[in-house]
């Protein structure tokens, strides 16, 4: 049975930078595209960045381009989602989630995956 564990979450300022890791225990790697979504309160959960299995394709919501990374360590089973340039707006608890997939190319933005995680909080003061 696969998982996939989120950390990193934090309070910062507006303006910061924060890292979230995700460990992926879904073998192998390279089968599953992954994705990180976010649920702040009263909404609900939205894809955020997603990646497809071998890393040739990554989608971000409009919101975050530009400003967030997703990427993939095939070495270690992590997933990473880079965020610059945070703002109040970006507070939420952030999901990893975990996808096989045949296509190559494939990143699903709707959050029908079958693995998730616990989720991370991150916080964004102004």
């Amino acid at each position: 049975q696969g998982q996939v564990v989120e950390s990193g979450g934090r309070l910062v300022q507006a303006g910061d930078s924060l890292k979230l890791s995700c460990a992926a225990s879904l073998h192998p790697f390279s089968d599953y595209a992954m994705a990180w979504f976010r649920q702040a309160p009263g909404k609900e959960r939205e894809f955020v960045a997603g990646i497809s299995r071998y890393s040739s394709r990554t989608d971000y919501t409009d919101s975050v381009k530009d400003r967030f990374t997703i990427s993939k360590d095939y070495n270690n089973n992590m997933v990473y989602l880079q965020m610059d340039a945070l703002n109040p707006e970006d507070t939420a608890i952030y999901y990893c989630a975990g996808e096989r997939t045949q296509s190559t190319t494939s990143v699903p933005t709707t959050p029908n995956y079958t693995y998730w995680g616990q989720g991370t909080q991150v916080t964004v003061s102004s």
